[in-house]
């Protein structure tokens, strides 16, 4: 019987056994406090090319929203309980990854009542983000983290590192494990999309530069390459680059990888190079899809711990919410993780503001200033590479970089590094 059964049983006896304890004595009535209803969730992307990760991201809050009123704890190894007269509710919509889809749906849900809101994707939060603003609005979302939410730091909430403190990470690692007595030279290999374009900054080719790298150029490859990238490729070997970074999805990053070892380059093969990679190629997708031959090497950061490593608490929260609540559909994608973080920093949120003003007075900015913006050291069970903090300035929860590499057909951590705070401002 898995950990979160037990505490639920033990929890289910310990209030029956109460129960005399509060009986109201002969003639005397008690009123139970009123019930109450909130609200999590927001606009999804279940169409489009986001859609299998959302679908993860949703099974995630549907589970954790369902585990917190049932047993009202906050996570196994917290102590901190939710209201037992409040009940959570996920209230979502498909927005389609379509801007005026997404603004109708955010005005439909608030008019609902919903005090916390996530978006789907980069293109919805940049259309949405003023209006959270103006309506004070907190909206954490594990599929949105860019420059443009920090400059000024506004109402939306990352949960991971933006892409270029991703990279940045990376050319950190392998500066500390370079031997040779010259530069090592970089380049970037990144998708022809604007993500894959937010790395290509003077921010970030001043930072490689000022810790030692030789900066060499730019090479763009399609998101999805109809085509293996074999022109880009050789071009990297051209020019001798020992370490290329990329932004890419997976179905860019897989292809170009391949070809790449076809090409014989990698860390084990004849011409050596790293490719390092910001989070969304994460290597719980990569590894499997490729296999331990066509991964080796591989690096990226940003990500989260693979789903089979349960002995980080948060993996095996994971794993026993799902055994719990649906074990014959398993959801195997790693942003399965992320959803519970951003789960766990919504209803956190929620029951931090509940501490200082009663749920039925509730508005979004009560629960902003006084629930996301008093969020500290928020433990996911390792699933973020730091506890998350908050405040009216500070809209990145973590502030250091999980890296981790493929080797041998595993997923192997190497450990984290500080974000540097690389963004066009």
């Amino acid at each position: 019987m898995t950990k979160i059964k037990w505490l639920f049983i033990a929890s289910m006896i310990i209030m029956l056994l109460a129960m005399p304890l509060f009986a109201a004595c002969p003639g005397e009535e008690t009123t139970p406090p009123p019930e109450y209803t909130l609200y999590v969730g927001g606009g999804m992307s279940l169409t489009g090319a986001y859609a299998e990760d959302s679908a993860a991201v949703l099974a995630a809050i549907e589970d954790y929203v369902q585990y917190v009123n049932e047993t009202k704890m906050m996570a196994p190894w917290r102590s901190e309980t939710f209201p037992d007269n409040v009940t959570l509710e996920v209230l979502w919509r498909d927005d389609e990854l379509n801007v005026e889809k997404a603004l109708t749906i955010y005005e439909e849900l608030k008019a609902k009542g919903m005090l916390v809101y996530r978006t789907s994707g980069s293109s919805t939060a940049l259309a949405l983000m003023d209006r959270l603003n103006e309506d004070r609005m907190g909206s954490p979302s594990a599929l949105v983290s860019g420059p443009y939410l920090l400059s000024p730091p506004k109402t939306c909430l990352t949960i991971y590192p933006i892409y270029t403190d991703d990279l940045a990470a990376i050319a950190d690692w392998f500066l500390e494990n370079w031997t040779e007595d010259r530069a090592p030279r970089v380049a970037y290999l990144t998708a022809d999309y604007p993500p894959g374009k937010s790395i290509l900054i003077p921010e970030m080719d001043a930072y490689l530069e000022s810790i030692g790298y030789e900066l060499v150029g730019t090479q763009l490859v399609p998101l999805v390459p109809t085509s293996p990238p074999t022109t880009q490729l050789l071009w990297l070997k051209e020019n001798k680059v020992d370490l290329a970074l990329c932004w890419m999805i997976n179905p860019g990053s897989q292809p170009t990888i391949k070809e790449a070892v076809r090409l014989g380059m990698g860390t084990n093969l004849d011409y050596k190079i790293t490719f390092g990679l910001a989070a969304p190629s994460h290597l719980p997708v990569f590894v499997p899809a490729m296999g331990a031959e066509l991964s080796e090497g591989v690096v990226v950061a940003g990500s989260y711990p693979p789903l089979d490593d349960l002995a980080t608490p948060g993996v095996a929260f994971c794993n026993d919410l799902q055994e719990m609540y649906h074990p014959n559909d398993m959801v195997t994608h790693v942003m399965y993780e992320a959803g519970l973080v951003e789960a766990m920093v919504q209803v956190e949120a929620l029951r931090l503001a509940m501490l200082e003003m009663p749920v039925e007075d509730l508005t979004p900015v009560d629960v902003l200033d006084f629930g996301f913006f008093k969020i500290t050291d928020l433990d996911t069970g390792g699933l973020s590479s730091t506890p998350l903090s908050y405040s009216s300035g500070n809209v990145e929860g973590v502030d250091e970089v999980r890296v981790d590499q493929a080797l041998n057909g595993k997923i192997v951590k190497q450990g984290t590094w500080p974000l540097r705070h690389l963004y066009a401002q």
